[in-house]
């Protein structure tokens, strides 16, 4: 796992004008930091507890990217390649960094072939990586709800270099009476190896719906069906991971996993040990949980 220690992260205004699980924190900047690194360490502590090897690279201090800790949105790694994707944001273009995939090569002693999707931006054309695009790696299938931040043929074109079969969908969220795009998929559904953790309820036309149903079953997933309450509780943000005992864990945060009720987790315990990580300031001001602080390493 890659993941990006930070060093000013905070409440990012160019993002919550469509993240809409940001909140705005009242404290100090200062403790704001404070508090998300303690969150953060914590989190490694545990990943490495399981047997889960955990590559740490730190944040700079310039340029300010308050959102570096959510290193999956700029950056995937394949077999043999590495991802880079066009950011919404301006500030959190600012967080790829090359000089991290060559620490990630010399530490693993590989190299992968760069795709770059960036110039993208210059278009207006956004795909936020494994937030925008939810990957079923051992079916080949790719996931995507459609926002400001997920371009529908960018998507595509993701798919077709990449060899994944897309599949993409509506998903929104009702905001001051409004049904707003829901900004990434990852906060609204999960894939692991036998689970399919899902808001359904968010996927507003009926024969999407029912296509992605259709599909997560096709491919052996047994469904594991979130509300759209624990999905503003991130419930949907999960993680499957493996150690180096080949034994499988499912990531979640503590407020997640509040959130489920007895028998959905009884689900999830039957095919993977779970680790529940306490990041409550992480989640508030930046919108996002445990999977988006993660990027896998392949």
């Amino acid at each position: 796992m890659l993941m990006i220690e930070p060093i000013a992260f905070g409440f990012n205004p160019q993002t919550a004008v469509n993240n809409y699980f940001q909140q705005k924190d009242n404290r100090q900047s200062g403790e704001i930091q404070r508090l998300a690194l303690a969150e953060f360490a914590a989190m490694v502590a545990q990943l490495r507890a399981e047997g889960i090897q955990v590559i740490v690279e730190k944040d700079t201090v310039y340029p300010l990217t308050p959102d570096s800790i959510f290193p999956n949105n700029w950056i995937s790694f394949h077999t043999d390649k590495a991802v880079f994707y066009p950011m919404f944001a301006p500030n959190r273009r600012l967080e790829r960094r090359m000089e991290v995939v060559m620490r990630v090569e010399k530490q693993l002693q590989k190299h992968y072939e760069l795709i770059d999707y960036s110039e993208n931006e210059f278009e207006n054309s956004f795909l936020e990586g494994t937030g925008s695009i939810v990957l079923d790696r051992a079916n080949r299938i790719a996931y995507t709800a459609l926002s400001p931040r997920t371009d529908k043929d960018l998507f595509e074109k993701f798919c077709e270099d990449m060899h994944y079969r897309p599949f993409s969908f509506i998903a929104t969220q009702q905001i001051d009476n409004e049904h707003l795009p829901i900004y990434h998929t990852n906060v609204m559904m999960s894939i692991a190896s036998e689970l399919a953790i899902v808001c359904l309820e968010a996927v507003e036309s009926r024969d999407e719906r029912e296509n992605l149903k259709s599909l997560l079953m096709d491919t052996h997933k047994q469904i594991v069906e979130i509300s759209l309450t624990q999905m503003h509780s991130f419930a949907g943000n999960m993680l499957q991971l493996k150690n180096n005992q080949d034994e499988t864990f499912m990531l979640m945060s503590r407020t997640a996993y509040n959130s489920l009720g007895k028998s959905q987790i009884e689900v999830i315990e039957e095919m993977n040990k779970i680790i529940v990580s306490d990041i409550p300031t992480i989640e508030k001001n930046g919108g996002g949980s445990v999977r988006c602080m993660v990027a896998e390493v392949f």
